[in-house]
């Protein structure tokens, strides 16, 4: 047989690596998590879990182009991990079903996979036919039917595979060998867990079990891995959001890689990289969180005014909002929706507090960051 493709191969899925090119940055990531949970403390924050939870279900289903209800996700996931909300929003089947999926594959990570599970999943992320999603596969809660599954582009008389996945009468038997393997080597000490994520990323997604869906299932089971890993780190991370953001270069790498054969060095190096980013992110933003809360211990008596305070905690948010390289008084008056007079006067007074200072430069291009 001709191979095309990496699932066509003798020794399929003996997957292997360059442990010297993997090895540096494996121990690199490693420590960047450590790193990580030591900024964070013992207790893990629920708030941020839930935010993390989120970012996870927001990017995973925007890496398929699928745009979800932010806040109606939001309440269904707070509901199931015990966050209070002020304000909950009203959730719909399609939240629900969501929740479900990544609260049972985070906090039910160690419960053994079963063949079952997946298509419970599935259940939940295609709910009942009124729910308004992007799309509604044919066999929902069941493997793919007996047509060829391909991810294609380009015209419809003329497309171009990317990929082909194993065909209907093998997959009942590839799903089942990959499900014996996900809980058996959970207890293999010579796979280093990351490494087992990045296994089972690639193994589950290049399956393509099911008519649609595949991408965000395989992405729960890589979050479910990680859980497994380090219960605590998981929840400070969220991998979708960087996958999101390297979205072009993540279809190019899994294209490369179930085109090749069964070194799999590239696929390795490019998922450790992307996850040592959501590391950095992280780390990133807990900084922000430090410094911010540092910088109202100090000003929390400064008599400041509601504009005064909303515009300061843009500035320490950072982001793309947060105006990172500083705040100039007409945008000072947008935000706070104040006059110019008031924004000058503001600013003045905020200069003298202590609460900013000038960046280098003058005049109408006067800008002012956070003084921390």
């Amino acid at each position: 047989m001709q191979t095309h493709w990496i699932w066509q191969h003798s020794n399929w899925p003996d997957f292997h690596w360059d442990e010297q090119q993997v090895q540096p940055l494996l121990r690199s990531v490693r420590m960047n998590i450590g790193v990580l949970i030591g900024k964070t403390g013992e207790q893990t924050n629920p708030a941020q879990s839930l935010d993390t939870l989120l970012a996870n279900v927001l990017s995973s289903s925007a890496i398929e182009g699928e745009k979800l209800d932010a806040r109606s996700v939001r309440s269904s996931l707070a509901r199931r991990i015990g966050v209070d909300e002020q304000q909950p929003s009203p959730v719909s089947e399609q939240s629900e079903g969501i929740a479900q999926i990544m609260v049972d594959a985070i906090h039910q990570a160690h419960t053994p996979l079963t063949l079952e599970r997946l298509f419970q999943w599935h259940h939940w992320l295609f709910p009942a036919p009124e729910t308004m999603i992007l799309s509604r596969p044919e066999h929902i809660g069941e493997l793919r039917g007996d047509s060829p599954m391909q991810v294609v582009s380009g015209r419809e008389d003329n497309p171009t595979v990317h990929f082909e996945a194993p065909p209907r009468d093998v997959l009942t038997n590839e799903v089942e060998r990959f499900i014996d393997w996900f809980n058996s080597s959970s207890a293999d000490a010579l796979l280093d867990p990351l490494l087992r994520a990045a296994l089972v990323h690639l193994w589950f997604v290049t399956l393509h079990p099911f008519d649609d869906g595949n991408g965000r299932i395989t992405r729960v089971l890589t979050d479910m891995v990680l859980a497994q890993a380090d219960e605590q780190g998981i929840r400070l991370y969220a991998m979708s959001v960087a996958i999101l953001e390297r979205r072009a270069s993540y279809y190019e790498i899994l294209e490369n890689t179930q085109r090749g054969d069964l070194d799999i060095t590239k696929w390795i190096l490019w998922f450790l990289q992307t996850l040592d980013h959501t590391i950095s992110q992280a780390q990133q933003h807990i900084d922000r969180t430090l410094a911010k809360t540092r910088f109202w211990q100090r000003f929390h008596d400064a008599g400041l005014s509601k504009e005064q305070i909303k515009v300061l905690n843009r500035l320490l948010d950072g982001g793309e909002n947060g105006f990172e390289d500083g705040i100039s008084a007409g945008q000072y008056q947008k935000v706070a929706k104040v006059s110019k007079a008031t924004a000058t006067r503001h600013l003045a007074d905020l200069l003298d507090k202590g609460c900013i200072e000038k960046l280098p430069g003058g005049g109408r291009s006067t800008r002012y960051t956070v003084n921390l």
